[in-house]
């Protein structure tokens, strides 16, 4: 049996078995890497909302918020919003975490509020 593949460069090119396998093994990559960045996008997503919340600020500086304490702590991002939605439910944030985001949540509180403290 032949396979053939179609593209705007090469209209019909013959593909052997092995072409075949290797082509269905890239696309199956791929959609698992599709998958894991819609999770991680919703887990980012709802942080967000937490943020948001917490410090009584706009989406758009919460987001910036969870950024900056990702990068001030070298947590990946998707660790920091995971430790948010825990905080939001009643867990613990790790320290280093809360102190950034504390912080980054008055950098970005348009109205200069208080934020809770980091301390206790």
């Amino acid at each position: 049996m032949a396979f053939f593949a179609l593209s705007p460069s090469h209209p019909l090119v013959l593909l052997s078995s092995t072409d075949l396998v290797a082509q269905g093994e890239a696309l199956r990559a791929e959609t698992a890497q599709l998958r894991r960045a819609v999770t991680s996008h919703a887990v980012i997503d709802q942080a967000v909302g937490a943020v948001v919340v917490l410090g009584r600020i706009a989406p758009e500086e919460a987001w910036r918020a969870l950024r900056d304490t990702s990068q001030t702590t070298n947590t990946k991002l998707r660790a920091v919003a995971e430790h948010v939605l825990d905080f939001a439910q009643g867990g613990e944030l790790p320290d280093p975490e809360r102190e950034a985001l504390y912080r980054a949540i008055a950098r970005y509180s348009a109205l200069g509020k208080s934020v809770p403290s980091t301390t206790g």
